[in-house]
């Protein structure tokens, strides 16, 4: 009696074809379809988007490091070198978690506000899912009551999904440029605190997109941090240079209050978006 041959898989579940380079196109269009999908179940209309580093603490961890370094260098004859650049980094560490902290408390507002609009799923907090200053923006949401998105990278390190994010809008991608389409796509609002050069690609990106015209909708642009940013770059150098025109400064916005960057925020997409 013949053997019955086993069926061959459907290329839509052969796992060896999925992650081969010639379904590379494939997973693109999965990474576009799929976020899509979600945000459509969950009536997600637009964003206000925050960017910034990842190593950034919050102030009761970084105060902590700091201090379990100046107690071990208290109880050494003579702190080693390592022991007292550490420390600087620690205290780099607690100068720097004013953002975090900040950032808990932007989000948290204007969670706050998006939920007392008529309109449902306005302004949802978004980020890009990791540690620092991503955590802290979708864990001032989570306290606000309210939801929030986190589109993660897959990273060989340092990026982890954080406990904060709603979980059904919780997402990884593997491609960069689909991921920061998500990021461009629903945004109607940007938070850009102090960060590396993740952040300043993302700036740098959407800057560009405003500049050359390619996303005409009118967007909130907040570099929160005059001091960080001033010494960061230097946009009169540039617009001296004449690389580029001092109208250019008119597409974002410097702040570096939360009470200040919540009340530009609430006026301009009041303004532009809840009265249309």
């Amino acid at each position: 009696m013949a053997r019955l041959q086993q069926k061959p898989p459907k290329a839509y579940k052969d796992m060896e074809f999925l992650n081969s380079p010639d379904a590379r196109l494939v997973r693109m269009l999965a990474e576009f379809l799929g976020p899509q999908r979600r945000f459509r179940q969950h009536q997600i209309r637009d964003t206000i988007v925050f960017f910034g580093s990842a190593r950034v603490l919050p102030k009761r961890e970084a105060l902590k490091q700091y201090r379990d370094l100046r107690k071990k260098a208290s109880t050494a004859n003579r702190a080693p070198r390592g022991l007292t650049e550490a420390m600087q980094r620690a205290a780099v560490s607690v100068d720097m978690s004013r953002y975090y902290e900040d950032t808990v408390e932007l989000a948290r507002r204007l969670t706050l506000w998006s939920k007392s609009l008529s309109m449902q799923r306005r302004f949802v907090v978004c980020s890009g899912g990791g540690p620092g200053i991503m955590e802290a923006a979708n864990r001032g949401a989570a306290l606000a009551r309210g939801k929030s998105i986190g589109l993660n990278i897959s990273l060989p390190f340092e990026q982890f999904a954080n406990p904060y994010i709603t979980p059904e809008l919780s997402m990884e991608f593997h491609y960069f440029f689909m991921r920061k389409f998500w990021f461009a796509y629903l945004a109607k609002g940007l938070v850009i605190m102090p960060g590396g050069f993740g952040t300043l690609d993302e700036l740098m990106e959407m800057l560009t997109l405003h500049q050359t015209r390619k996303v005409t909708k009118p967007m909130a642009v907040v570099m929160y941090g005059k001091e960080y940013w001033r010494n960061t770059l230097d946009f009169d150098y540039m617009i001296a240079r004449g690389v580029i025109s001092k109208k250019d400064l008119g597409l974002f916005h410097v702040s570096d209050s939360v009470d200040e960057a919540f009340a530009y925020l609430k006026e301009f997409l009041t303004r532009a978006y809840v009265k249309e």
